[in-house]
């Protein structure tokens, strides 16, 4: 099966982890938690399968586009 990488869409500060590796997730269920501008933005699963790693912590910075998780499918 295909690895998908999981990507944030804004810059900002990782808030929460709503998953531990090795969880099954399914399409569009939030994997990690950015806050930016007050606001909390999700970086969503792409497809159903199995989370392989989480490259992040909490309170890591990120920048828009940066891979946070890698999904088996």
């Amino acid at each position: 099966m295909p690895d998908l990488k999981i990507a944030t869409e804004v810059a900002g500060r990782v808030c929460k982890l709503a998953v531990p590796v090795s969880a099954r997730v399914g399409e569009g269920e939030e994997i990690v938690v950015v806050e930016a501008m007050k606001m909390e933005i999700p970086a969503a699963s792409p497809a159903a399968g199995i989370i392989k790693s989480i490259l992040v912590r909490v309170d890591d910075l990120v920048s828009e586009g940066q891979i946070v998780a890698i999904l088996e499918t």
